[in-house]
C-alpha cells in the first residue's frame, strides 16, 4: 500500500524554493533515503508550502519520516508547520 508524507511549511520565500528545486534537481538526496517520489507545491505569495513525499510501504514511510524528520532546519523549505501521514487512495496521471 503507497503512503504519503505530507508536511507544511512556513516562511518558504521564492527565492528559498528556486534554491531548493536547484538542488533536488542535481540529484542531492538525503543518506539513507528510500526509493520516493516527492512533489513540493508552493505558494509564494503567502511564503507557504507543501511537500509530499510518496512511498511504497510501511517500512519505507518510516524511514523517509525519521530521515526527513532529523533535516536540520536550513536544509528544509521553511518552518515546517506540520506533517500529516496519509494512505494513498487514489494515483493517476491524465
Amino acid at each position: 500500500m503507497a503512503l504519503a508524507r505530507v508536511v507544511s511549511f512556513e516562511g518558504v520565500s521564492a527565492d528559498r524554493m528556486s534554491h531548493l528545486k536547484g538542488e533536488i534537481e542535481g540529484g542531492d538526496r538525503p543518506e539513507g533515503m528510500p526509493p520516493a517520489e516527492l512533489v513540493i507545491l508552493h505558494d509564494p505569495d503567502g511564503e507557504r508550502s507543501l511537500a509530499i513525499v510518496f512511498v511504497d510501504s510501511e517500512d519505507d514511510y518510516r524511514k523517509a519520516d525519521e530521515i526527513l524528520g532529523a533535516m536540520p532546519g536550513p536544509d528544509t523549505p521553511g518552518q515546517r508547520t506540520s506533517v500529516t501521514k496519509y494512505q494513498v487512495a487514489v494515483r493517476a496521471k491524465a
